[in-house]
């Protein structure tokens, strides 16, 4: 039997394997918070990978043990590696550092987080657009009406 020659396909990076699996994939309301926590406690360890889970948890808004929870689903698909470090002489902690995968998908979430701020932003404008003609046309009433 004769194989035929197949060109083989172009090399793609994680990133794009990651986009084109997922980043047309509508959310529900609890995948968007959780996809805006783990992009938040990405983009917070790729600034600063000495924070503590306290500390993130604070700054992304949720508490220790849902941190602890996304973290550990972070290592587990290998996107965060934990290690050791000692910050001070009397406390031990650990460094969280983005791996390649954890930078790629952070990329993706911070495509993905803009876009839906984006579209919220949008939104907005014409709710206070739609307000601010309704407000004026009342104001504009009221002042027809004193006038006669």
């Amino acid at each position: 039997m004769a194989q035929t020659a197949r060109s083989a396909p172009p090399p793609q990076t994680s990133a794009a394997r990651v986009w084109r699996q997922r980043a047309h994939k509508p959310l529900n309301n609890k995948a968007k918070i959780q996809e805006e926590a783990r992009f938040k406690i990405l983009r917070l360890l790729h600034e600063n990978p000495e924070l503590t889970q306290r500390e993130l948890g604070e700054q992304v808004g949720i508490s220790l043990g849902a941190v602890n929870y996304c973290l550990r689903a972070l290592i587990e698909r290998g996107l965060v590696k934990a290690g050791n470090f000692s910050r001070n002489p009397n406390k031990l902690g650990y460094a969280y550092v983005l791996t390649p995968a954890g930078i790629a998908e952070k990329t993706l979430l911070t495509g993905r987080f803009l876009s839906r701020k984006l579209a919220e932003y949008d939104a907005l404008r014409v709710e206070i657009d739609v307000l601010s003609r309704e407000t004026s046309a009342r104001a504009s009433e009221e002042t027809q009406g004193e006038k006669a």
